[in-house]
């Protein structure tokens, strides 16, 4: 009788230890839960919506402008910050009288959620190669690269692509080309 509660403890433990080490590996190179506390990508992102990070998704497609990402902040790679990518290495992004422009031409932006103040010119920033340039949704709201003293992100630090919104239900949803 002993024999048997030890063998079915063993095969509890083993059980248990494996299904964490799967959930630690999905968790750290497959997807992971985001929320977002702040702000900074309001009307895209509400405050405190739950999103799915797909972890390994660059590794099969480039980063593109438009993406919305999770990245670990130049300025305090302690902390993790979710916002658009807005220049990819190599493009000229600048911002004259509140307007962005992208290697000499205007962006067409419908994501904002408002025009950004009118006196905010910022740049021009050359974006070095395998880096980005990033800014919130909410422009007139947002830390973002044209206030860090590091103002691109490098890929290493880009961490996944939010796909997918799964809180509130009543906004359930992909994130694709949002």
């Amino acid at each position: 009788m002993k024999s048997n509660t030890k063998k079915e403890i063993v095969s509890w433990i083993l059980t248990i230890g494996l299904a964490f080490i799967i959930a630690m590996f999905i968790r750290t190179y497959v997807f992971e839960l985001v929320d977002v506390p702040t702000g900074s990508m309001l009307n895209t992102i509400q405050l405190n919506d739950k999103f799915i990070e797909l972890k390994f998704i660059y590794r099969f497609e480039p980063i593109k402008r438009g993406d919305i990402v999770v990245f670990k902040y130049p300025d305090d790679p302690s902390v993790s910050f979710v916002k658009r990518v807005i220049g990819i290495g190599g493009d000229t992004i600048e911002i004259k009288n509140g307007i962005l422009y992208r290697n000499g031409k205007p962006v067409k932006e419908p994501y904002l959620k408002e025009p950004m103040n009118k006196n905010e010119t910022f740049g021009p920033y050359k974006v070095p190669p395998n880096h980005y340039f990033m800014l919130g949704d909410n422009r007139n709201q947002s830390l973002d690269s044209r206030y860090w003293k590091n103002k691109y992100v490098s890929k290493d630090a880009i961490m996944g692509k939010i796909v997918f919104r799964i809180w509130p239900l009543s906004r359930f949803g992909s994130m694709i080309g949002k």
